[in-house]
C-alpha cells in the first residue's frame, strides 16, 4: 500500500511540474474517469509530457479544464494524492466548473447554462426514460413472440401498469421541472420557479393539446386592453427555459429594489405576478412560435432531406460534441418528444458515438503492440459503451485526426440505416448500451438499434484500419525513396 501511495505521489508531482506549478492551478476535482484541473494559463501545460506520465491514459483540454484520463477507481486515488499535494482537497466539481466558466466567452457561457439546466433534472429524466423503455419491452407484441410479455405472463400486468404510470409522471410535469432548474441556474430562488411551473400547468387553464385539436375553447380575459387566452403550457419546454431566466432576473431585480421592510413578501409577490403576466402576453406566445419552428424545421429535414439529412447529422454530431454545442440538443429532443411522441435524434447521436468507438478499436488494432495505446483505447471504448465519447475523441480520434474522420463516416453510414429502418426513441438523455432501453419497439426497433450500432462500430473500425495501413505504406515508401 505504501508503494502505491508513493507511486501516486510521484505521478502527482510529475503532473504539477508539467502544468506550470501550484501557482497556475485555479481548481481541482475529478469525475468517474478523469482528473479535472482548471489552470490560470493553459499554455503553461505541456500536454505531451503529461500524457507520457505513468498510468495516464490520455489528456485533453475541454470546457477550459485540463482533463487527465486515469480510469475508474484509479482516478480517486490519484485525486487524493494530487489534491493533498496542491492543497485543494475541499474543492467541489461545481466550484471547478465555476472557475472554468469565468474564462468562457458569452456563447460558451450560454451553451453551458442550457446544459446545466438539464443536468440538474437529468437523473429523473433518465429514470423515467429507462422505465418507459422497460414497459415498452413488456407491452410490445412481436418482440418475443406473437404475444407481448404481459400477455404471456398476466401476473406482470399490474407491475407493467405501475411502470407505465411511474415512467410517464415526469414528462407530465417536465415544464415545471425545467422552470425550477432554469430559475436556480440563472440565480433566482428555485421555489419561485416551481410556482411559475405550477401556473403553467394549472388545471383551470385549458389543456394545450385539447385546444390544438379543437376539442376545447379556452377562456379569454382582458387585462389592460389585452385579450389573453387562458391556455396551459403542457409540453412547453422552450417556454419553460425562457420563463426560468425571466423569473430569476425579476427575482434579483425586486430583491435589490424593494425596501427591506417589505421585501420579504412584496419581492416574491411582484416576481410571480409580473412573470405570470409576461408568460401569457409575451413569453408564452413567442415560445410557442419558437417551439413550433424548431419542431417543424426538424420534421422538414426528415421529409425533404431524407436519408442524406440523417447521414449528415450522424456524420457531424461528434464534431458538434467537440464544440460543446451538443448540450443544446436536450431541449430540442424534449420538445420533439412532446410534439410528436418520438425522438429520431437520439439514435442518430448514439450511432455517431459508436462510430468513434469503432475508430478507437481500429486504432488499437493498428497499434496492438503498444501497451499504452491499448490501455487508453480500452478505457475510452468502455466509456463509449455507456454513452460518453469525450475520452475517445480527445484521447485518440481527434488527437490522431484520421480516426475522427473514419468514425464520422461510420456514424454517417449507420445514420442512413437509422433512416431506412425508421428507428426512433421514446425518450432522451441516454445513448449507446443504456439507450437500448428507450429505443421505440416500432418496426423491430430494438433489433434495428443493435444492427445500426454494429454498422457504426464496424465501419468506424474498418475505415480507420484501411487508412492507417495506407498511410503506413506511404510513409514506408517515402522513407525508402529518400
Amino acid at each position: 500500500m505504501e508503494d502505491k501511495h508513493k507511486q501516486y505521489r510521484e505521478i502527482s508531482e510529475n503532473i504539477l511540474k508539467n502544468i506550470g506549478g501550484k501557482e497556475n492551478i485555479a481548481g481541482v476535482t475529478h469525475c468517474a474517469t478523469r482528473l479535472r484541473i482548471v489552470l490560470d494559463d493553459n499554455d503553461k501545460a505541456d500536454l505531451t509530457k503529461v500524457e507520457n506520465i505513468n498510468l495516464v491514459k490520455g489528456v485533453f483540454i475541454a470546457g477550459d479544464q485540463l482533463q487527465i484520463i486515469f480510469g475508474a477507481g484509479l482516478v480517486n486515488d490519484i485525486y487524493a494524492a494530487f489534491s493533498m499535494l496542491t492543497e485543494t482537497e475541499n474543492m467541489s466539481l461545481s466550484d471547478v466548473k465555476t472557475k472554468a466558466s469565468q474564462k468562457q466567452n458569452f456563447l460558451q457561457k450560454a451553451i453551458k447554462s442550457l446544459s446545466d439546466v438539464f443536468i440538474e433534472i437529468m437523473p429523473g429524466i433518465l429514470a423515467a426514460a429507462l422505465l418507459m423503455g422497460i414497459t415498452g419491452l413488456l407491452g410490445q407484441q412481436g418482440l418475443f413472440g406473437e404475444k407481448s410479455v404481459v400477455e404471456m405472463y398476466p401476473a406482470l400486468q399490474g407491475i407493467n401498469r405501475l411502470l407505465s404510470i411511474v415512467s410517464s409522471g415526469i414528462f407530465t410535469i417536465l415544464p415545471l421541472l425545467v422552470v425550477y432548474s432554469a430559475t436556480k441556474r440563472y440565480g433566482g430562488r428555485p421555489i419561485l420557479g416551481l410556482v411559475l411551473g405550477a401556473i403553467m400547468l394549472h388545471p383551470n387553464l385549458a389543456d394545450a393539446y385539447e385546444v390544438a385539436k379543437g376539442n376545447v375553447q379556452p377562456e379569454t380575459i382582458n387585462i389592460l386592453g389585452l385579450n389573453i387566452e387562458l391556455v396551459g403550457f403542457q409540453g412547453g419546454i422552450i417556454i419553460a427555459l425562457m420563463m426560468g431566466f425571466v423569473v430569476a432576473k425579476l427575482d434579483q431585480f425586486f430583491i435589490k429594489k424593494v425596501p427591506n421592510m417589505i421585501k420579504l413578501f412584496l419581492a416574491p409577490l411582484l416576481t410571480v405576478f409580473v412573470s405570470s403576466v409576461l408568460l401569457f402576453t409575451m413569453i408564452g406566445p413567442l415560445g410557442r412560435e419558437l417551439a413550433q419552428f424548431v419542431t417543424t424545421s426538424l420534421l422538414w429535414s426528415t421529409q425533404n432531406l431524407g436519408i442524406f439529412g440523417y447521414m449528415f447529422f450522424a456524420g457531424i454530431q461528434q464534431i458538434i460534441v467537440i464544440t460543446g454545442l451538443h448540450h443544446v440538443l436536450g431541449a430540442v429532443e424534449a420538445q420533439l418528444l412532446i410534439d410528436t411522441g418520438r425522438n429520431f435524434i437520439n439514435p442518430l447521436m448514439s450511432v455517431a458515438l459508436f462510430g468513434q468507438g469503432g475508430a478507437v478499436l481500429g486504432y488499437v488494432l493498428l497499434h496492438r503492440k503498444n501497451t499504452k495505446v491499448k490501455e487508453l483505447g480500452i478505457s475510452a471504448f468502455g466509456s463509449v459503451i455507456f454513452g460518453v465519447s469525450e475520452p475517445a475523441i480527445f484521447g485518440i480520434t481527434l488527437k490522431y485526426k484520421f480516426p475522427l474522420i473514419a468514425g464520422c463516416i461510420g456514424g454517417a453510414i449507420a445514420g442512413g440505416y437509422v433512416y431506412l429502418s425508421k428507428l426512433t426513441a421514446i425518450g432522451f438523455g441516454t445513448t449507446a448500451l443504456p439507450g437500448l432501453a428507450i429505443a421505440s419497439a416500432d418496426n423491430h426497433g430494438h433489433l434495428n438499434y443493435i444492427i445500426a450500432h454494429l454498422i457504426a462500430l464496424s465501419c468506424g473500425a474498418v475505415f480507420t484500419v484501411i487508412y492507417g495501413n495506407i498511410n503506413r505504406k506511404k510513409t514506408k515508401l517515402n522513407s525508402q525513396q529518400e
